[in-house]
């Protein structure tokens, strides 16, 4: 989905996919510009019960017990912040670290994980116990006229391994900077790219 957040004063809202996760593992790409972010920008998951406005400003994914989510102005990860002081994530990160305009979200619920990585770097875990959740991408935000995408990127379903076409595509990939130039066809190029075509 991609939403774009109507100014509204003293305010922050959120969005979340309709389509919930409670077992397999999942990644999403997530872009949001940076200059688009303001002070509570909050990306990760929750529950169908996580309450999707507030008045005043507020790192809203991540404030109750219904959300887990990773502050991306302030670099903590929060949940149930009402009660409990969010951790700095990512735990070890290089000075003038920040986090670029498009990065992924992976949950894993048959482990209980969320984590994230950027630039083909993981980052590490920001949650963990988050077993026996139907689980739902969720971001939120105070920046008017911010526009913020997230897309399922891909998973595995429990219990099944990964196809060999699917390991492969990643391998390439990894070996690969320029798609377009491999003497491939057009079909097999359209595959590397996760179905989309080479512009």
């Amino acid at each position: 989905f991609t939403i774009r957040r109507q100014p509204v004063a003293q305010s922050t809202d959120s969005a979340r996919t309709l389509i919930g996760y409670s077992s397999g593992v999942h990644a999403f790409q997530v872009t949001w510009p940076v200059k688009q972010r303001g002070t509570h920008a909050v990306v990760g998951v929750a529950t169908d019960r996580q309450t999707l406005h507030s008045v005043g400003y507020s790192s809203l994914v991540g404030l109750s017990s219904e959300s887990w989510g990773w502050d991306l102005s302030r670099l903590k990860a929060f949940h149930n912040s009402t009660a409990l002081e969010g951790t700095d994530y990512p735990a070890a990160k290089y000075p003038g670290f920040c986090v670029r305009k498009k990065f992924y979200m992976v949950l894993d619920c048959d482990a209980g994980t969320l984590g994230f990585w950027q630039d083909n770097d993981w980052l590490g875990f920001a949650h963990s116990n988050l077993k026996g959740h139907t689980l739902y991408p969720i971001v939120s935000s105070v920046w008017g006229h911010c526009e913020i995408s997230v897309r399922y990127h891909g998973g595995i379903e429990a219990g099944l391994p990964p196809r060999l076409m699917d390991l492969c595509r990643v391998k390439i990939r990894r070996s690969v900077s320029n798609i377009s130039e491999l003497p491939i066809p057009e079909s097999l190029k359209k595959f590397l790219n996760y179905g989309k075509q080479i512009k």
